[in-house]
């Protein structure tokens, strides 16, 4: 099936005739990124120079500005996303949380988003994000380059397992390894803070099976799709054909994920790579919405 041109209309309508043959009031994508203007163009720049954590050609699709990419997302009948930030260096963290902070506040829609760095402020501005309301953390491991194991970010872990905050959490080692990605670190943290709710990005891609048996064992572990299943992300890093079976089991704790805007495809290509998984119009319904619905409070 060809698919329709991003942001047209004929998207539109292929992206709203997903959800709403399958009786779903809208979506809820997890994985989205609304960062300041000024980190956001550098980001692009990253990706069109394919840096070396790209790897490949990778064409922004959405490459609009803010309003229009928020309106886009609202077209599609997404009902609440995330700003997903991340610094890359000291004295950054702080700052991205008072941008989404006050990016939240003007768009309702938006799910307050937060992030963190291995630093001696990190357990401080960690803590007022809690207290002042923040529903998600971002923590990527492939760009920061840090260990989740630091020490510096112990009392950050201990805060947010007592406050239950979720966070989408970039681990897996694509699209290239980094210094501290991969399974082992996740698997000890998790010994020291067992009470984490972490979304993993990607669904672990590309150690799909590592991750899956980490959520096996860990009822607070989750997964998001971003990116997975496409045919863009299947020349590089293909899903496993053994682990159907528990991808199908683990649906309760399967969110969906675009990385809108992000993304070198359009957002109906990412649909559609979800649902000819052939899971079931129950497990569609509980990754597209009642999944997050649930963790997020928001039913």
């Amino acid at each position: 099936m060809s698919e329709p041109s991003p942001s047209s209309p004929a998207e539109v309508h292929a992206v709203r005739t997903i959800w709403s043959d399958l009786g779903l009031p809208g979506m809820i994508d997890v994985h989205t990124h609304f960062m300041p203007k000024s980190v956001m163009d550098k980001v692009w720049a990253y990706f069109d120079a394919a840096g070396p954590l790209v790897g490949r050609q990778w064409p922004i699709t959405y490459r609009t500005d803010e309003q229009q990419r928020v309106q886009t997302l609202r077209d599609f009948g997404v009902t609440t996303f995330t700003s997903m930030i991340y610094p890359h260096k000291p004295d950054m963290a702080a700052w991205l949380n008072s941008w989404a902070a006050e990016f939240a506040l003007h768009t309702p829609d938006c799910l307050r988003t937060a992030t963190f760095y291995p630093e001696p402020s990190a357990p401080a501005y960690v803590a007022a994000a809690i207290e002042s309301g923040t529903s998600v953390f971002k923590a990527h491991i492939q760009v920061g380059d840090y260990s989740p194991l630091d020490p510096l970010l112990d009392p950050v872990w201990g805060a947010i397992a007592d406050a239950r905050t979720p966070v989408v959490i970039h681990c897996g080692s694509g699209p290239a390894p980094g210094t501290f990605t991969g399974p082992e670190p996740i698997a000890e943290l998790l010994q020291r803070f067992p009470t984490l709710t972490l979304i993993i990005a990607h669904m672990g891609m590309p150690e799909y099976a590592d991750f899956l048996d980490i959520a096996s064992r860990h009822e607070r572990i989750h997964l998001d799709t971003t990116m997975a299943f496409t045919d863009f992300a299947e020349e590089m890093a293909p899903f496993p054909d053994d682990r159907g079976a528990q991808l199908a089991d683990l649906g309760h704790r399967v969110l969906w994920g675009s990385d809108f805007p992000n993304i070198p495809y359009g957002y109906a290509t990412a649909l559609r790579a979800v649902t000819r998984l052939d899971m079931g119009d129950e497990w569609l319904r509980r990754v597209l919405h009642h999944n997050a619905s649930d963790l997020f409070g928001l039913g």
